[in-house]
């Protein structure tokens, strides 16, 4: 039995390095996006320097791994077995709710998520140790003054931090403007003066408060004297800032590199406990179990964990390494960043949310009021905060999504918020406080316009619904996980363990699968970028032609799929084209979202002349969609319901106009991609003679309908006259389709009225 626990532990602690990974890849966001959003440094400078937070935190780590030993429940009214469920059912539950959220690109709080698992299975434990007749009440088994205190501060942080959030940057706005470079002889230095304080005490009370190596007369001292220490740092600071202004030194550079390694300190020293929290605990409950001899798991009582842990140096550092090589390395933290800079970047773009009805309602009471407010207040005052808040003429650099202002307000605030809230004694994620510092800084800024507004804010409800999702999934989910545990036992948690073997190797080959199929558009991004619109027209001409060409040959992909599933009668294939169908639809929608806002951009001139073509392009591709749907939805009908299949003489006759049209569509993206139409009349004149081609067949085939007295073959027989009916429309598509791209591409060394002539 003892090598079953053994396993166990083994196995948490196996999860553990995953949840280190995956926590990381979720965590990131909170140290990483002010840094990546104003991009004041290279992606591996950045790196670098959370990296040294993140091993610096978690070696000043004070090893306050007791929330998982003794923070939800009382241990020394369970057994060993009962402990172990508990922790073995956190831990399956944890792995897969931070993957899941991860590989949707949404925050959450690794907090949030290991405290619930906890609350979730403890409270479940507790119920059927009552069922079973145990005297002990819910309170003997439950800490749940803290759990209370944990659901409390989950919904104040998310206030707190977005009210303070929002005044401090507009503010700071006000004060600086977004002209800020010519607003900083003697402001800046006293903002770096605050800033560093901030910072300062941030380390002070955070790091080397509970660090192994620091007397604790030190400590006394620092406790005693702080309000001192505090003027004396702000002061010096502030002295030393404009020295270094004077010197040319970008200050606001020199606070987001250092609110980064404070902030990345503070997650290696506080979440630590949320990754290996609960294996340390499960070890310790295995090696106080077998120190006295073993014997009956199911009446060892583990008082033993009511004790403070005292984490081994070398788990911490190990934890350590872990977590920054999943930082550095890890695709899915880039996209956990993406979501946050996205929803906080000061222009327009590609909204990656879509609008809710709690979003449009909220936007529209948030107009109101504000024009409301705006009519008590004095024009001239309101003109005033007006050229204060004027962004007109103000150029973000390339890839930037806000400036180094918002940067700084965002993390030193950040920093505050979690100091104040470890003062107060309330829990704050830092998830919650870093996600809605850099929600309400953006709303400040006025970032969020009216035609993005919608999209933001339902962008922002999706991710703190995520988060109180993820609080009852977690509760919820580790219930029915312990409960099928303590009934199953050993072979229960077998079971299990390789069901989270499993969702992960799959969760990693979904989230492979779909870096691949969206990868980001760093071409739209230069565009909306660019000043030239020379520049511009080049690199739009260059993602028309990607879009379009690759839309060719998706449409010959699906159409093949489509023939091919009614011909072999495979259901797989016709199901995949539908989930295509329906995915490239999407996809669509933004390209045509994207492209349009970028023809505003382009030369005035070029715009007028071939603007038309460039909505007849788009319009083709999406009848190749509504066309490729008309074929397919008759075609999985039939093939679901296994009616007759296609004859083949039915296939043999039509094969030949598959190749021509295979040979065609091909030449058609070839001619796109490359922008070279030579042989263009060639391809129509083909497109033609398959078309007549196809109207012969189909009267071929009526006339056979109208001889065939077998009504056996009448379900196939008008699938097939609708495929050929079809077939004829999607030739029609490409032909529209490369008409209109050469118009709107032109071919080269050609103007337009030459392309004109041409035709």
């Amino acid at each position: 039995m003892e090598l079953i626990y053994l396993i166990i532990i083994v196995f948490l602690f196996l999860l553990a390095s995953f949840d280190l990974w995956v926590g990381v890849s979720n965590d990131a966001v909170n140290f990483l996006n002010s840094a990546v959003g104003a991009r004041v440094a290279r992606y591996r400078t950045i790196m670098i320097v959370a990296s040294v937070g993140v091993l610096a935190g978690a070696l000043l780590s004070n090893g306050m791994m007791d929330i998982a030993r003794h923070g939800i429940m009382n241990p020394s009214n369970f057994t060993f077995h009962e402990v172990m469920t508990i922790l073995l059912a956190v831990m399956v539950t944890d792995v897969v709710i931070l993957d899941m959220f991860n590989s949707l690109g949404l925050p959450t709080s690794t907090t949030v998520s290991m405290v619930f698992e906890l609350l979730g299975g403890t409270f479940v434990m507790a119920i059927l140790k009552m069922v079973h007749g145990s005297e002990l009440q819910i309170f003997d088994l439950l800490n749940t003054e803290k759990a209370l205190t944990v659901i409390i501060a989950i919904f104040v942080s998310v206030a707190v931090a977005f009210v303070f959030g929002y005044i401090v940057q507009w503010v700071s706005r006000l004060i600086f403007t977004f002209k800020y470079q010519e607003n900083l002889r003697y402001t800046v230095a006293i903002f770096g003066g605050i800033a560093v304080t901030a910072l300062s005490y941030f380390v002070f009370a955070k790091g080397l408060g509970g660090a192994w190596f620091i007397d604790q007369r030190v400590v006394t001292f620092i406790d005693t004297h702080i309000h001192t220490l505090l003027i004396v740092v702000f002061l010096g600071s502030t002295v030393v800032m404009e020295i270094l202004h004077l010197c040319k030194v970008n200050i606001f550079k020199f606070i987001i590199l250092a609110g980064t390694f404070a902030l990345a300190m503070a997650f290696a020293g506080n979440d630590l406990v949320n990754f290996i929290g609960v294996p340390l605990a499960g070890l310790s409950s295995f090696q106080d179990y077998m120190m006295h001899g073993g014997g009956a798991n199911d009446s060892f009582l583990m008082a033993s964990l009511q004790g403070s842990a005292k984490t081994p140096m070398l788990y911490l550092a190990i934890a350590a390494f872990i977590m920054i090589f999943s930082m550095v390395t890890s695709k899915k933290a880039r996209n956990v960043i993406k979501t946050s800079v996205d929803l906080s970047r000061q222009d327009e773009g590609d909204e990656m949310f879509g609008t809710s009805r709690a979003a449009r309602s909220i936007a529209r009471l948030t107009q109101n009021y504000s024009e409301n407010v705006e009519r008590v207040i004095p024009q001239s005052v309101r003109r005033w905060i007006d050229g204060r808040f004027d962004n007109q003429g103000v150029v973000l650099a390339p890839g930037v999504a806000f400036d180094e202002v918002r940067a700084s307000v965002n993390l030193v605030l950040a920093a505050l918020l979690i100091i104040i809230g470890t003062n107060l004694k309330l829990p704050l994620s830092t998830t919650y406080v870093t996600f809605m510092v850099a929600m309400s800084s953006s709303l400040a800024d006025r970032a969020w316009g009216r035609e993005s507004a919608v999209f933001r804010i339902t962008g922002m409800l999706s991710v703190i619904g995520g988060w109180f999702v993820t609080a009852g999934v977690a509760f919820l989910g580790c219930m029915l996980v312990t409960l099928v545990m303590f009934y199953g036992s050993i072979g229960a948690m077998i079971a299990f363990m390789g069901l989270v073997i499993y969702l992960l190797i799959r969760s990693s080959k979904k989230f492979s699968d779909s870096e691949k199929e969206n990868k980001e558009d760093e071409l739209f991004k230069l565009m909306m970028r660019s000043k030239d619109p020379e520049i511009v027209w080049d690199l739009l001409v260059k993602h028309v032609s990607r879009m379009q060409a690759g839309m060719t040959n998706f449409a010959l992909e699906q159409y093949t799929h489509i023939f091919d599933g009614l011909s072999k009668q495979k259901m797989s294939e016709l199901r995949s084209s539908q989930s295509a169908l329906k995915k490239e639809q999407e996809m669509l929608k933004k390209y045509r979202k994207k492209e349009i806002l970028v023809m505003h951009l382009v030369p005035q001139e070029l715009a007028l002349e071939r603007n038309t073509w460039f909505y007849l392009g788009i319009n083709s591709a999406q009848q190749y969609i509504y066309c490729l749907k008309r074929m397919l939805e008759p075609v999985k009908e039939h093939v679901d319901n296994n009616f007759n299949p296609l004859p083949q003489s039915y296939i043999d006759e039509f094969q030949p106009v598959l190749n021509s049209i295979h040979q065609l569509m091909k030449q058609t993206a070839g001619f796109i991609s490359t922008g070279r139409y030579y042989g263009y009349r060639d391809v129509m004149e083909e497109a033609d003679r398959c078309k007549n081609e196809l109207s012969v067949l189909r009267h071929k085939h009526i006339d056979r309908m109208q001889k065939d007295r077998n009504s056996k073959n009448l379900q196939i027989s008008i699938v097939y006259l609708n495929l050929i009916q079809e077939t004829q429309e999607l030739l029609s598509v490409m032909r529209h389709q490369l008409r209109a791209t050469r118009k709107f591409i032109g071919a080269p060394g050609t103007s337009y009225a030459q392309n004109e002539q041409m035709d």
